[in-house]
């Protein structure tokens, strides 16, 4: 093909983009001569191989330049890395209450509802406080007068999903509170799409698979490291303990997005620590009264019992703000490395005995996340009413985010008519 054939073939593909980029009869008879004056300067931006002519193989050859196009960098984002870091920040704080309940039943305490009434006491001091200094729709008598059942119902299935799996342990084994634990996340899924509308597509599904082949090898794992813990002496009451808490857990974990994403944190950390505090104490009152008459209060099981209140509570305090960047689904995957976690510190506090299979299972969980996450779940827009102006996540800032990236749009579509013919032919080839 000679030059001018090249120019030709130049000319009518950049009148083609033109329509692409702006409507018809917008560029005027300056513009056009404008143009065409600049083709020279076009034809050398543009290589030789976007010159030619179109093929019989066409479309094995667009497919081949939707596989150049593939960059990592399109998928890693800040904003990937950002949630997987916090994701794994969320699993360490698990491990660090799993730790110290280790090191607490090594000195014969069991008082799970004691644990858990601390930590929704703490929520209440920090959360429910600030409720109560709020003035408007956002005030705590107002949220009580309106929604006190709705919030009375979150914190019976918060309260009741913590201790029917850490009552699990008394009659079913580890590995199969591991593996039902599971069930949390199509339940979760399950919810997500009746109650919050949100729309998976099938890359999520296939994250959510992965995830679940990394937890069968850290399983696989436990039982040839022989840590099938746990007891056995009523396997069905067990698994049936485990999955109505995964249930429970689901049930709190799909109010909490909602609540996150439309209404803000402080509310739900607010109204989960006041009602979490006053069930957590009838029950402790109840089944706990005589455990708690028999402990050997010294200053080691002081700090056991601060660690964990503290962990607990950072954990209480930090999901929400994951919740808020992705959803209840991609946070409980995250969540399912808590347990290597906790195997990897075992390792050298408790002398487990160490799998390969631990660091696969912790990598193909990884994959497993990151692929969930790759494609964003099709949800309707949240509208936060209570958060406070100039934060993050406030609607003021995120109405002013998105105006800026309107204004960069436009100001983007701005420059010389040839200049964005160029980019499109780009674009249109590949």
């Amino acid at each position: 093909m000679d030059g001018r054939q090249q120019l030709s073939y130049t000319a009518v593909r950049m009148m083609l983009a033109e329509h692409e980029v702006r409507p018809k009869g917008s560029l005027n008879d300056s513009e056009k001569g404008d143009c065409h004056s600049r083709s020279p300067l076009l034809r050398k931006k543009m290589s030789v191989k976007e010159l030619a002519l179109p093929s019989a193989s066409s479309g094995r050859g667009t497919f081949i330049c939707r596989l150049n196009t593939f960059k990592l960098k399109e998928i890693f984002t800040w904003q990937l890395l950002k949630t997987l870091a916090m994701g794994q920040g969320l699993s360490l704080l698990i491990c660090g209450t799993a730790i110290t309940c280790q090191y607490l039943a090594e000195r014969k305490v069991e008082t799970p509802m004691l644990q858990s009434f601390m930590n929704y006491a703490l929520l209440l001091l920090t959360y429910t406080t600030t409720l109560s200094f709020r003035k408007g729709d956002g005030n705590i008598l107002h949220i009580l007068k309106t929604k006190w059942w709705k919030y009375l119902l979150v914190g019976i299935s918060d309260v009741e999903a913590n201790y029917a799996v850490v009552k699990a342990y008394q009659f079913t084994t580890l590995t199969s509170i591991q593996l039902l634990d599971c069930f949390v996340i199509p339940v979760l899924m399950v919810l997500s799409w009746i109650f919050l509308k949100t729309r998976f597509k099938l890359v999520h599904y296939v994250g959510v698979a992965v995830c679940l082949l990394g937890v069968g090898a850290m399983v696989g794992a436990d039982l040839i490291a022989g840590r099938d813990q746990g007891s056995s002496s009523d396997i069905l009451l067990g698994d049936g303990l485990v999955l109505i808490s995964a249930t429970l857990y689901a049930v709190s974990n799909v109010c909490q997005e909602y609540t996150v994403k439309n209404l803000g944190r402080v509310e739900f950390l607010g109204m989960i620590g006041l009602f979490g505090t006053i069930i957590s104490g009838i029950q402790l009152s109840i089944l706990e009264y005589s455990a708690l008459t028999q402990i050997s209060w010294n200053w080691e099981i002081i700090l056991l019992f601060g660690a964990y209140t503290v962990c607990m509570f950072l954990l209480y305090s930090c999901m929400p703000v994951v919740v808020r960047l992705t959803s209840a689904t991609a946070v409980n995957l995250s969540l399912l490395t808590a347990d290597l976690f906790s195997l990897f510190c075992g390792l050298f506090l408790f002398h487990y005995t160490f799998s390969g299979l631990y660091i696969v299972s912790f990598v193909v969980i990884t994959v497993g996340f990151i692929t969930f996450n790759t494609v964003p779940t099709v949800l309707p827009a949240a509208r936060p009413e209570h958060e406070d102006e100039g934060s993050p996540n406030s609607s003021a800032s995120r109405d002013a985010a998105v105006t800026q990236e309107g204004e960069g749009i436009e100001s983007s579509l701005e420059v010389e008519p040839c200049e964005h013919t160029w980019v499109t032919e780009k674009n249109t080839k590949l």
